[in-house]
């Protein structure tokens, strides 16, 4: 099996440097000067033990992409997807297999637009950390699940059976179930630690934070109408302790003024508490507050 990584970021670089090690793995990242560094370089893993490891990568600019390899993992945040669907749609001959990793569920959306002949989503349990272009720290072991959006599920299988113990890969038979459990967790731990400025430990850990989250998980409750809801608050709190000492996603994207990923994460529980005819005022002013702190990014302040 040749498998395709498309994005540098993290995850891209976590799951190239673990596949790497069973399969021919071709990375494509959005910069020349990245795939440079990774063909020179290869990747470099450290793990928590700061054990180091390096996998030697073929890395190639994302405009060489043509999506001819067996398997396609697309690790890109969810806003710059639709340039990625666009160019899928302009090659002449189609991906038989993609894998979305994208947090939240706004990108649902998008795939119907993609021409494949397999569509498969995931979720990331992870902690990991882009130290440099071709550096990547693996601060918290957890699980990749993964599901079938569209398609057969015999290949995904196979990408499954490649997980090890300390990268293990899930076969999910739902996805939506599968794609819910993290979307609560990306939306009740994301944007608090972004507004809070602190790890992802400190939620369950302050009693005040503690509190917040248990108001915030009221409120999915109720828009989602989940059933068995305890189940869903636990996998948080497992989360929040497998990866006490990490920063999220969003902190680091506030931190670093890149845009972030709530539109895909708290926009998509706004847009179905509006279907469904249900207010959420608690999600509402993070998610505003997560999107001042864009513009304050953006304007350097």
């Amino acid at each position: 099996m040749k498998v395709g990584i498309i994005g540098g970021g993290s995850i891209g670089l976590l799951f190239a440097a673990y596949l790497s090690k069973l399969v021919e793995v071709v990375m494509y990242t959005r910069t020349q000067e990245q795939a440079s560094q990774i063909n020179q370089h290869g990747i470099v893993l450290k793990k928590a033990t700061e054990e180091r490891e390096v996998s030697r990568v073929k890395s190639m600019p994302f405009f060489e992409w043509s999506g001819t390899e067996d398997f396609n993992i697309v690790a890109v945040k969810q806003y710059q997807l639709p340039s990625i669907i666009e160019k899928v749609n302009q090659f002449k001959k189609s991906p038989r297999n993609l894998l979305f990793l994208q947090n939240g569920m706004g990108h649902l959306k998008l795939l119907s637009r993609v021409e494949a002949a397999n569509i498969f989503v995931g979720s990331i349990e992870h902690g990991a950390l882009r130290e440099k272009p071709y550096g990547v720290s693996h601060n918290g072991q957890g699980v990749t699940n993964v599901a079938v959006y569209r398609g057969d599920a015999v290949e995904l299988r196979q990408l499954a059976a490649l997980g090890t113990a300390d990268f293990p890969i899930l076969y999910q038979s739902d996805y939506y179930d599968m794609l819910v459990k993290k979307l609560i967790a990306n939306a009740l731990i994301n944007p608090l630690t972004a507004i809070l400025q602190v790890k992802n430990g400190a939620l369950i850990e302050n009693p005040f934070y503690y509190h917040v989250i248990q108001n915030l998980f009221t409120e999915i409750v109720y828009i989602l109408e989940l059933k068995q809801p305890e189940a869903y608050w636990q996998q948080v709190i497992s989360i929040c302790k497998r990866t006490a000492d990490n920063y999220s996603s969003m902190l680091k994207d506030v931190a670093a003024k890149r845009v972030t990923e709530v539109d895909a994460i708290l926009g998509f529980l706004l847009e179905e508490a509006a279907r469904r005819g249900k207010e959420a005022p608690q999600l509402e002013n993070i998610f505003l507050l997560i999107k001042g702190k864009e513009i304050v990014g953006e304007a350097g302040l």
